[in-house]
């Protein structure tokens, strides 16, 4: 299962990493985002100790998701050392977002 990153951690699980991060937006009424969760997880599992990979529920946490600007879901955007370098807007292959991943890693 994905980290769950909320208002009260994104600081300091994401923005202070050391390592890369994926974070995926989304929430619980989205369609495509159910179809994006799973592959997330997978995604969680396979890079673990090489990259953080975490989920904000955009409902629960608006403050982030209004800090970065989320206006469609799911989003998922890519941190390094801190800051946004790449992102995924709407549902995409698992390939898509290791492809990402694997260029930050």
């Amino acid at each position: 299962m994905a980290v769950e990153l909320t208002d009260a951690n994104f600081e300091e699980l994401v923005e202070k990493s050391d390592k890369p991060v994926l974070v995926d937006f989304w929430a619980e009424w989205c369609g495509p985002c159910r179809m994006v969760g799973p592959v997330v997880d997978e995604l969680h599992t396979e890079y673990d100790g090489k990259a953080i990979v975490g989920k904000v529920n955009v409902d629960d946490n608006p403050a982030i998701s209004a800090k970065f600007g989320i206006r469609n879901i799911p989003t998922v955007l890519f941190f390094k050392n801190g800051e946004v370098v790449d992102k995924q807007v709407g549902a995409a292959a698992k390939s898509a977002y290791a492809d990402k991943l694997n260029a930050l890693v």
